[in-house]
């Protein structure tokens, strides 16, 4: 994993805005309807080569193929896993979050403007033993990513990948005698996905808001209590990657929430170092948002593990005002002065489309801030370089 060594790199988190063109040929697919899987392949191809493009014309020097293959973060395993079977509608998790239950009104009327169709997703029952099938999907989403990179100037590329733990919630087990016995089986499944991307060449990015979400989601729960539920997850998280170079390897953890009033989310300090328990070379976090932005001075009392890389947010997903490069080069010099210049690659909060047709951020936004956070990012390496 390439460092920030002679000036300050970048990066983003993973999904971005699909073309309208994609949507139409992956959208009946979902649906259960046919489509001409050829067409398919081929636009989905030329949209992931265009995308890397776009990445590397707008400066942004870790890239990755914008999920484009996916029809969203956690849902693409239903096509990857075997052993589920479809198991109806699912409802939504946030129905008696801490969020909602502060503020019923909003949430209501966003369900409503139908902003976001992350609520219309059909739930996955684990009836059998846990298998990965997904050899042929992942394939092409290696092959079209790395047939992008050739002959673009990028320094890297990875390709997300969900964490056990997500998979854990979104499909329930109806199989296996315990959740610890369902959770470390979806983390030997995905161990294969996970190794086949390094083995590839690419770094392996494991998305897991879980880690910080499930406090939101269970009100009843204490912050000890929150921290105790993810022990046996960060164990199931690096079960799945053992054998893989740690530098190999990042991992991001954020809130599950873009637009919202975000009152609930947990703090940095109370996962931090849950965080860094995490067999990775990287971490990526919020850090650009009104509620976390102060929590760059975690990091003056928690000692960065040697050899490990901050990938703060500093730019985000959770509002459409494009921030200003030299806010976003003061972001990185925070954390660059307390862990090292070298350890600071700088990214965003979240993914811009997570699941494919979110409609909260217009792509045009999207590319702005992507231009603020390359620019933010030379203005940075001139104060910390000099």
């Amino acid at each position: 994993m390439k460092r920030s060594t002679n000036r300050i790199l970048t990066t983003h988190v993973g999904s971005l805005p699909r073309p309208e063109e994609l949507m139409s040929l992956t959208a009946p697919q979902r649906l259960g309807e046919s489509v001409d899987e050829r067409q398919r392949d081929s636009k989905l191809r030329s949209a992931v080569a265009e995308i890397v493009r776009k990445q590397a014309a707008l400066g942004i020097d870790i890239v990755d193929d914008g999920e484009f293959g996916k029809p969203s973060f956690v849902t693409y395993v239903s096509e990857r896993l075997g052993g589920f079977e479809p198991a109806g509608p699912r409802g939504s998790p946030w129905a008696h979050s801490r969020e909602v239950l502060s503020f019923p009104e909003f949430y209501e009327q966003a369900a409503r403007s139908g902003a976001s169709p992350a609520g219309n997703q059909i739930r996955m029952a684990c009836t059998g033993p846990i298998s990965y099938r997904g050899h042929k999907l992942l394939e092409r989403d290696i092959e079209n990513l790395k047939a992008a990179l050739a002959g673009t100037r990028v320094e890297e590329a990875f390709l997300p990948a969900v964490s056990p733990s997500m998979i854990e919630d979104w499909h329930k087990n109806q199989f296996y005698k315990t959740d610890e016995e369902y959770l470390f089986a979806i983390a030997d499944a995905m161990h294969e996905e996970y190794k086949a991307i390094v083995d590839a060449g690419l770094l392996v990015q494991i998305d897991d808001p879980r880690l910080s979400t499930y406090y939101l989601l269970n009100p009843d729960k204490t912050i000890e209590q929150c921290r105790a539920w993810t022990a046996p997850r960060v164990e199931a998280i690096n079960h799945a990657l053992r054998g893989i170079p740690e530098d190999r390897i990042r991992f991001h953890t954020c809130y599950s929430i873009n637009m919202g009033p975000r009152l609930h989310d947990m703090e940095l300090k109370d996962i931090v170092d849950i965080l860094l328990k995490v067999r990775a070379g990287a971490y990526s976090f919020e850090a650009a948002n009104p509620r976390h932005e102060h929590e760059w001075r975690v990091f003056e009392r928690v000692k960065l593990p040697e050899g490990k890389i901050l990938i703060p947010g500093c730019i985000t997903q959770s509002t459409v005002l494009v921030e200003h490069p030299q806010l976003v080069a003061e972001r990185i010099v925070r954390f660059a002065k307390l862990v090292g210049r070298e350890n600071v690659i700088a990214g965003a909060d979240c993914g811009f489309a997570t699941f494919a047709g979110s409609l909260e951020i217009h792509p045009s936004i999207v590319w702005a801030k992507f231009e603020a956070l390359v620019e933010g990012a030379r203005i940075a390496t001139k104060e910390l370089w000099g």
